[in-house]
């Protein structure tokens, strides 16, 4: 203190100032010395709004069709549509969309232009209230049994469903994982809309500062990867720029996907639906992986808006 005030004249407050800023750099700093790991940041959130993309978006509207409230299947209600082009068609494939607005699955089902059959399943937020609902080996037969019944009942004759499709979008992932797990082989496609994550190991310590995936969590994905690169399954899989931070970005489990199967990106620029900024694309058969631009949550939405495109992709349309 003496050194600076030869020099300068410092009023106490300032003193006292300075005299905080060292002691805060100690203790962030120096306790490293003794061992102890430092805190990891809290994140700064994405920004919330964007006005670079369109952001082009599904009007809320019904569109021509039957549907049906079903109850008591899971813990909330599940909407089943179809189109009504699907009437006087015996054999209906089946969409189960996890996640997301019940109207814009219904838009996608609909001008699709397939003997489709959609259920919608919203359960709530985080992907942990999809993944335990569907833990018990018999909640996703007794889900599909449930809902081929409720459409021939309908239709007032029996409806067979030869081909089973799965999407869901964010949290949705969850119902899809514990699917994958003890079901593996009922599925013929599946969309991953911006939504595949796992935790960080150790916990939230990101890859950058030395963590690992937890694999365990993605292990179902990539049999089922590698499956579709085989050409013996579909599965599409989109993704953002957003970083969570707390947990793997769907970024970060792409491209553990992509590794895992020994692919590699290829960079390129051009549109994709609802305004979407496509940068990479990983294809291989029936695998097909696209990374898009955008962190904020309106490019996180345009996952989901983007579905009609993505489901006549799945369906070879």
């Amino acid at each position: 203190m003496l050194a600076l005030a030869g020099r300068r004249r410092y009023n106490p407050r300032q003193i006292m100032l300075v005299l905080a800023i060292i002691l805060a750099v100690f203790l962030c700093g120096g306790g490293s010395a003794q061992g102890a790991s430092p805190r990891p940041m809290n994140q700064f959130p994405s920004p919330m709004t964007d006005t670079i993309r369109a952001h082009q978006r599904i009007p809320d509207s019904n569109v021509p069709g039957v549907s049906i409230v079903l109850k008591g299947a899971l813990a909330r209600p599940v909407e089943v549509y179809f189109p009504e082009q699907g009437r006087d068609v015996r054999s209906m494939d089946l969409l189960v969309h996890f996640h997301g607005s019940n109207y814009v699955a219904k838009h996608a089902a609909y001008h699709a232009k397939h003997s489709l059959i959609l259920a919608v399943v919203n359960l709530g937020s985080g992907s942990g209230v999809y993944e335990n609902a569907f833990q018990d080996k018999a909640t996703f037969p007794s889900l599909i049994e449930a809902v081929r019944t409720s459409v021939s009942e309908k239709r007032s004759a029996e409806t067979e469903i030869p081909r089973l499709y799965l999407s869901s979008f964010s949290a949705g992932y969850g119902a899809v994982r514990a699917i994958l797990k003890n079901h593996q082989s009922l599925s013929d496609g599946i969309i991953l809309l911006d939504g595949l994550h796992t935790d960080y190991v150790p916990s939230r310590r990101v890859l950058a500062q030395g963590g690992k995936l937890n694999d365990e969590k993605l292990k179902d994905f990539v049999q089922y990867a590698r499956l579709a690169a085989e050409g013996k399954k579909k599965l599409l899989i989109t993704h953002s720029a957003i970083f969570p931070g707390t947990y793997a970005s769907t970024t970060e489990t792409a491209d553990y996907l992509i590794d895992a199967l020994d692919l590699r990106r290829h960079p390129v620029l051009k549109w994709g639906p609802a305004g979407m900024q496509l940068l990479s694309e990983t294809k291989s058969k029936g695998l097909t992986v696209l990374a898009c631009a955008g962190n904020t949550a309106p490019d996180h939405i345009d996952h989901l808006h983007g579905l009609p495109t993505f489901l006549k992709m799945i369906l070879g349309k």
